[in-house]
């Protein structure tokens, strides 16, 4: 198991809570900014989702073997 993949995924949705915050505080005041902070949440998401399916992949992968 790929624990630096796993600390990644950590990461990807700690900022992910963060730029949803941010888009919650913003949605009335600026909506661009708003907008903004949940494609790059959108992004973050991805990648951790990324990061977990390699993850599960190596071990099924070790339970094949």
């Amino acid at each position: 198991m790929d624990v630096n993949q796993l600390n990644q995924a950590k990461a990807n949705v700690t900022l992910t809570q963060t730029l949803l915050n941010q888009a919650i505080e913003k949605s009335s005041s600026d909506p661009a900014l708003a907008e903004q902070a949940l494609k790059q949440a959108a992004e973050e998401i991805a990648q951790a989702q990324t990061a977990v399916s390699q993850v599960q992949s190596a071990i099924n992968v070790q339970k094949s073997e």
